[in-house]
């Protein structure tokens, strides 16, 4: 157990430059915590426990408004912390995390995580790079929701897969969704039958065909042009 405890750590930026002697002494504080495909490990406003790291699978961090839309803030993966911020300042849990999909985590409790930043302040000092490439990342989400339209954050997004994993053909770029137009609406900030509607529109405007799923760029300049007349 112990063995797979120290592999997890050497893959998480916040641990990976320790000995192999602080790294058996961290690893007999973990405690491993398997959760199923939609299953919740904390929601918005519990007591922070501890921090999280992702072994396998996927772990979604969102948030929720009272009208029940949901916005999706990061999808952590393999190698992923969280929860560090409300460790070190008392608070509850900012946002909720459920599985995206059948995962494991590993759990520090607050007060051995914080004890071994005590002990290891290089530890500590991580923790603060990592929280704060997350707050840039949360601004760039305020940014994109305040002063961009659903159209425009669409568009970035399929230019996003198509660079990422896209496939060129005779037809276009082929794009795979690997998310529901419910988990997408919930990624861009808005509700699914908005995504229904701009991707039919681009369908019709010439820029992609959609095939459930699937998405063929066919103007894949022209939808670059598109995403750079919003800037």
């Amino acid at each position: 157990m112990t063995e797979n405890v120290e592999a997890v750590l050497r893959k998480t930026p916040l641990f990976a430059s320790l000995t192999e002697q602080e790294m058996h002494a961290l690893a007999t504080r973990v405690s491993k915590k398997r959760f199923q495909r939609g299953e919740l490990l904390f929601g918005e406003g519990d007591s922070c426990t501890g921090l999280f790291l992702v072994a396998s699978g996927k772990i979604r961090i969102f948030k929720m408004s009272p009208a029940g839309r949901e916005q999706v803030l990061a999808v952590e993966e393999p190698g992923s912390s969280f929860a560090e911020l409300p460790v070190f300042d008392g608070g509850n849990y900012p946002a909720s995390a459920s599985a995206l999909e059948d995962a494991e985590v590993l759990f520090i409790s607050r007060k051995d995580f914080q004890n071994f930043c005590r002990e290891h302040p290089e530890v500590a000092l991580k923790v603060l790079a990592v929280v704060g490439a997350r707050l840039r990342r949360l601004v760039g989400i305020i940014e994109d929701l305040s002063f961009t339209t659903v159209r425009h954050r669409l568009i970035a997004l399929i230019l996003r897969l198509a660079q990422a994993n896209g496939t060129a053909s005779k037809e276009g770029v082929r794009v795979e969704l690997t998310k529901t137009h419910q988990d997408l609406a919930a990624e861009l900030g808005t509700v699914r039958e908005l995504v229904s509607r701009n991707l039919s529109r681009l369908q019709a405007e010439g820029f992609l065909e959609v095939d459930g799923r699937k998405i063929i760029i066919k103007d894949l300049s022209g939808l670059r042009r598109e995403q750079t007349s919003f800037e």
